[in-house]
């Protein structure tokens, strides 16, 4: 039986709720990031590590970036939390994956996106600030695209959209 263990990383808790779904489906353990180090996962065969997007970066995702060869030979599932629409493949195909795999994707790296959360009453101060700032610039772009429409109408987006049944792929991968 393969030794699984899920690591999240939170600011809001998106990511986390994900990460004992999954761990309760697979029957594994969801531990913090901050709570672990790298020589931890030795142990483990299959490495689930999530975290919500900010600006297309995984948060904290560099545990396991920075530590691919440590990993070597482990099945590394990662998953995003964020409130882009999924559909949107040439955000988390194109700008998610170069900023945070600059070399590209490894082969034993697959990555699930799932929608999470946005509560303005539970933002903090800065990221309130950093929405208003980045909302008034785009709203003042000419033809703005498709994709700043998006954002632009995003940044007013006050909701919880995580949901269970987005799981189940990344669960059945992680069975295979």
């Amino acid at each position: 039986m393969s030794k699984t263990i899920v690591i999240y990383k939170t600011k809001y808790g998106s990511t986390k709720t994900y990460a004992h779904w999954i761990a309760e489906e697979l029957g594994c353990g969801a531990v913090n990031a901050k709570d672990i180090k790298i020589d931890d996962l030795s142990q483990y065969d299959t490495v689930i590590y999530g975290g919500g997007l900010y600006a297309e970066i995984i948060n904290g995702v560099t545990l396991i970036t920075k530590n691919m060869e440590k990993l070597s030979g482990k099945k590394i599932i990662i998953y995003t939390t964020g409130i882009t629409p999924l559909d949107v493949r040439a955000y988390y195909d194109g700008e998610v994956l170069e900023k945070n795999f600059k070399n590209g994707v490894p082969e034993n790296v697959k990555i699930f996106n799932f929608l999470g959360k946005m509560k303005m009453d539970e933002l903090t101060l800065v990221h309130r600030a950093a929405l208003k700032s980045l909302k008034k610039i785009m709203s003042a772009k000419e033809n703005p695209s498709d994709m700043i429409k998006l954002l632009i109408e995003l940044c007013d987006a006050d909701g919880d959209f995580c949901d269970r049944t987005q799981i189940r792929e990344l669960c059945e991968y992680a069975k295979s």
